[in-house]
């Protein structure tokens, strides 16, 4: 089973399937980085609008999602104003991020999930139960439960939350970075993305979390293409299990 997944839907049963050694996870890294330097990106500590942001950010493109967001911001001036405004009037407003109507009624749930639990709980201590601030306080196993208990909210969307805006260890597992880490043998392919984030996580060092994310994530959208990849100016064809065409992958 060495030879890449070159087929798609191809999976590597957990009998076949043995975790990248350091070494190997290491030298991705380090070639990544070669390529595209080491992100820097500080949480900015607002758990809320990077959940809305990351709802709008469903199957469409970040610079859709970035005007839809930015719409809605100027629209609406708070997010209790998102809740209780008519939904055609939030569907407008976010329409240019694609799938408008179900995205609209997706973040009015989640906003009114989150007032309920939050007077039920009763916090937050500052008065607005449209604050989602006291999950910094949680363990990462504790505000994961939390968020994904959430309308909609599955582990790639809370894993968004806990990384960019609480700086937790966690690592999104998006459709780039899952087929990048396949195509690689980082990750089981065919595993379920429950497990890809498990993965994710266990060959990921502490504090590298945001750099293999992003990293992954720009090479799967600039080089790995899921239906065309260009393996022969791939910079890490000769690491790649599935490369086409090349010789045999190193390490």
């Amino acid at each position: 089973m060495m030879q890449g997944a070159r087929r798609r839907g191809e999976v590597v049963p957990p009998s076949q399937w043995a975790r990248p050694t350091r070494r190997r996870v290491r030298a991705i890294r380090d070639r990544l980085r070669e390529i595209y330097g080491i992100p820097r990106l500080a949480p900015h500590s607002d758990p809320l609008a990077e959940l809305v942001l990351t709802v709008l950010s469903q199957s469409t493109n970040d610079r859709n999602r970035d005007i839809a967001y930015l719409r809605l911001r100027q629209r609406f001036h708070t997010f209790h104003d998102v809740l209780s405004a008519p939904l055609s009037e939030v569907e407008e407003a976010i329409r240019p991020g694609g799938l408008s109507r179900v995205k609209s009624a997706r973040i009015q749930e989640i906003l009114r999930a989150v007032a309920q639990e939050n007077l039920h709980r009763g916090m937050p201590q500052n008065g607005d139960p449209l604050s989602l601030s006291w999950l910094a306080g949680e363990s990462v196993e504790s505000a994961r439960a939390h968020l994904t208990s959430l309308p909609g909210v599955g582990r790639k969307t809370a894993a968004c939350v806990l990384l960019f805006a609480l700086g937790m260890r966690e690592v999104p597992v998006d459709t780039h970075v899952s087929r990048v880490g396949m195509r690689l043998r980082l990750l089981r392919p065919g595993a379920p993305f429950e497990e890809l984030h498990d993965e994710m996580l266990a060959i990921c060092r502490p504090s590298e979390e945001l750099e293999l994310h992003v990293n992954l994530l720009r090479h799967g959208r600039r080089t790995c293409h899921a239906r065309a990849p260009h393996c022969r100016s791939c910079a890490l064809a000769r690491m790649c299990p599935s490369r086409h065409g090349l010789p045999g992958a190193l390490l």
